[in-house]
């Protein structure tokens, strides 16, 4: 699978997976033996089970998802980077706002082998800048 195909097909999924609280749908998008990094200081998760597990644990997080976006990818050859913009409500009760971007780097099928992720969580609810996500 041509590497912006993939990278459109993974923000696309992940967009309607997050809104939606979906575990499985972002699973399948992984390699078997992938390596998904959701911050540079924590532990990385390790193949499909370890997304499967951060993702449960993630969305367990979010009482309700208000807004999510992934901007348009920016890919060389394998790879691609794409931004991210979540509001949510935590199990609290409290707004919150996550602002961040991935970079993935994608198989021959078109599955994610290694994700590093960088992100920001702030309190409110707070949306994108003008021109955000280009």
């Amino acid at each position: 699978m041509d590497p912006a195909e993939a990278a459109h097909r993974w923000a696309a999924t992940w967009t309607a997976a997050w809104r939606a609280h979906q575990v499985e749908p972002v699973v399948a998008l992984y390699a078997e033996n992938c390596v998904h990094r959701s911050t540079p200081f924590r532990a990385p998760h390790r193949g499909r089970e370890g997304v499967r597990d951060y993702l449960r644990q993630a969305f367990a997080d979010e009482r309700r998802v208000d807004e999510v976006r992934f901007g348009e990818p920016v890919v060389q050859g394998d790879r691609a980077f794409v931004e991210y913009w979540a509001r949510f409500v935590d199990t609290d009760g409290a707004a919150a706002t996550l602002a961040g971007g991935g970079v993935a780097r994608f198989d021959a099928d078109g599955l994610v082998v290694e994700v590093r992720d960088y992100w920001h969580l702030e309190p409110g609810d707070r949306p994108p800048p003008e021109g955000w996500g280009r």
